[in-house]
């Protein structure tokens, strides 16, 4: 009856005070994709995995439909992801490319989702995965996600939060279509409007950003990613509009002396300027530089002090942090 006693209140007790948004001083845990490193990433089933796993947030890439429908894909391609080359082989541009933007929502809910694969030669990027082209994954809409993570949310007493982000919007606007402000009014129907809210939006292009900021008024929480050594010195400038950095985590390494990491100044110049370090991505089947994934979990989130992390394989992160 003691350890009975014990397991509920390990259970409940932590419901109250799990991921609170506004608690942004804690090192947060992000999904990278969902779960992707167990399951075909951004399906709904990954997402529901990393919940379950009491990760901080859930990260959502976001292009458009033919019909304006915001979708989660990681980006604006299909054939890497899906079956689109074996049921809608008609329909690729000049390129050899199928792209979302060129069907209806109701046509990319008839494809097949699989694990991420070259669709040059179908081999499959990371071979330990979850085995290509089995199982029965969809496509989903970004208000399908919202509503599966906040009823889960509901029934389980939990906070997660979503994060967001703004893939190619240059080619949106040549194609015709504003993908942010689909996304701002879909985020702001299911009540993620500021910084209170549990949300973070995301965008590799600067300029995109600091217009959902200052043009577009969005009291959201905003991170600007990070992909050219160039950027680091723009620091000064991604603080005037946004609240944190999603840098690539090659970014912060310098080298190895002694068997030991050095490091860029990019983390504590980012805090300096009151910026949040996110950097991604944390994989437990591609280390690189790594001995280990504990190694890696250690130098980025230890020792040299970043703020958070996105990663495939959440639940590791998460039981690190413990």
């Amino acid at each position: 009856m003691k350890k009975l006693i014990l397991f509920l209140i390990i259970i409940f007790g932590c419901k109250s005070t799990r991921n609170t948004f506004k608690n942004m001083d804690k090192k947060i845990v992000i999904a990278h994709r969902g779960a992707s490193g167990y399951l075909p990433e951004h399906t709904l089933e990954a997402k529901a995995m990393a919940h379950a796993m009491n990760v901080d947030f859930i990260e959502q890439d976001l292009v458009l439909s033919k019909d304006d429908v915001a979708i989660v894909i990681h980006d604006i391609y299909l054939d890497d992801v899906t079956d689109v080359a074996t049921k809608f082989s008609d329909r690729k541009r000049e390129d050899n490319r199928y792209y979302v933007i060129d069907f209806t929502f109701k046509e990319l809910k008839t494809l097949q989702v699989t694990e991420r694969f070259n669709p040059k030669t179908g081999e499959q990027v990371f071979k330990t995965r979850f085995p290509i082209w089995k199982g029965n994954f969809k496509l989903h809409s970004l208000q399908e996600e919202i509503e599966l993570i906040q009823g889960l949310n509901k029934s389980t007493g939990k906070n997660i939060g979503i994060y967001p982000e703004i893939k190619e919007p240059e080619f949106h606007k040549k194609e015709g279509k504003d993908l942010t402000k689909v996304v701002l009014k879909v985020l702001a129907d299911y009540g993620y409007k500021t910084k209170k809210d549990n949300c973070i939006l995301q965008c590799f292009n600067a300029l995109e950003l600091e217009r959902i900021r200052v043009e577009l008024k969005s009291e959201l929480f905003l991170v600007q990613l990070m992909e050219f050594s160039e950027e680091t010195k723009k620091l000064k400038h991604f603080a005037t509009y946004a609240d944190g950095i999603g840098p690539w985590y090659k970014q912060i390494l310098d080298k190895k002396v002694d068997g030991k990491f050095t490091f860029t100044s990019l983390v504590s110049n980012a805090h300096k300027l009151g910026l949040k370090v996110h950097p991604y991505t944390f994989r437990a089947d591609a280390l690189a530089e790594f001995s280990s994934f504990k190694e890696m979990m250690q130098t980025l989130l230890i020792d040299v002090n970043v703020d958070g992390a996105f990663t495939d394989f959440p639940d590791l992160v998460v039981e690190f942090l413990k």
